[in-house]
C-alpha cells in the first residue's frame, strides 16, 4: 500500500491538528512541509484550494482538517480519543471543534489583528475570546482534559487556536482567568508527542528528501 501524502505547514493550527492526530494514531504518512508562497504544482493539482492540510493517497483526497483527524482515528485510536466507550459523546464533541472553528477562531482572528495593529478594539475582542472560553475553563475545573479524565479528539483539535491566543499577549495571558487552560496548554507542551508534530523539516519543493513521519 503506498504511503499516504500529507501537505502540511508547521505553524498553521490546521496543519498542526492534522499532525497530532497523526501521531496519536500511530500512522505513517510523507509529510511535504510547503511554502505558501510557492505553493507545489502536485499540491493544487488535487486540491486547487491551495489551503493546508492536504491528505493524499490512492484515488482519496481529504481536505479538511477535522476529516484528517477523523481518518488518523478511524485507521487507529490507541489512546480512544474518540471515545469509543460512549458513542454519544462523537457527535458532541464534533459539535464543539464545529463551534471552535466557526465561532472562536472567528474572534480569535480579530484579537490577533487588533493586537498586532494596536487597533483600539484589541481588548473587546480579547475579552469575546475570553468569554467564548469561559465554557472550556469550566469543563477543566471539572476534569483534566475537555471532555472528561482522558483526552479526546477535541482537546487536539482545540489546542492549536487556543496555542495562538497564548502567544498574541503573554503578560496579559499569564495572569488571565484562565488558570485551568494554562495548566492544560501546559500539559500539552510537555507531551513528547507536541514537540514531534512541531518539528522543522526543509520546505518541500519537489526534489527535497522524502521525509516520513509518524
Amino acid at each position: 500500500m503506498t504511503i499516504p501524502i500529507l501537505y502540511s505547514l508547521r505553524q498553521c493550527p490546521y496543519a498542526m491538528r492534522a499532525r497530532l492526530a497523526i501521531l496519536y494514531a500511530e500512522q505513517t504518512v510523507v509529510l511535504r512541509d510547503i511554502d505558501m508562497n510557492n505553493k507545489p504544482k502536485e499540491m493544487l493539482s488535487i486540491s486547487p484550494k491551495g489551503t493546508v492540510p492536504v491528505l493524499h493517497f490512492e484515488d482519496t483526497v481529504i481536505e479538511e482538517s477535522v476529516d484528517v483527524m477523523l481518518w488518523a482515528l478511524t485507521q487507529s485510536d490507541p489512546r480512544n480519543l474518540l471515545y469509543h466507550h460512549d458513542l454519544l459523546q462523537l457527535p458532541l464533541m464534533l459539535e464543539l471543534i464545529r463551534r471552535n472553528d466557526t465561532e472562536f477562531v472567528h474572534v480569535l482572528q480579530k484579537y490577533r489583528a487588533a493586537s498586532r495593529y494596536h487597533d483600539d478594539d484589541e481588548i473587546e475582542y480579547r475579552n469575546q475570546c475570553v468569554e467564548w472560553l469561559s465554557d472550556i475553563e469550566e469543563r477543566l475545573s471539572r476534569h483534566t482534559f475537555i471532555m472528561g479524565e482522558s483526552a479526546s479528539i477535541v482537546d487536539y483539535a482545540l489546542l492549536p487556536f487556543i496555542r495562538q491566543l497564548s502567544r498574541v499577549d503573554k503578560k496579559w495571558y499569564n495572569s488571565a482567568p484562565l488558570p485551568h487552560l494554562r495548566s492544560w496548554l501546559i500539559h500539552h507542551y510537555d507531551d513528547p508527542i507536541f514537540s514531534k508534530a512541531m518539528t522543522i523539516y526543509p520546505k518541500w519543493n519537489g526534489n527535497t528528501e522524502a521525509v516520513i513521519f509518524g
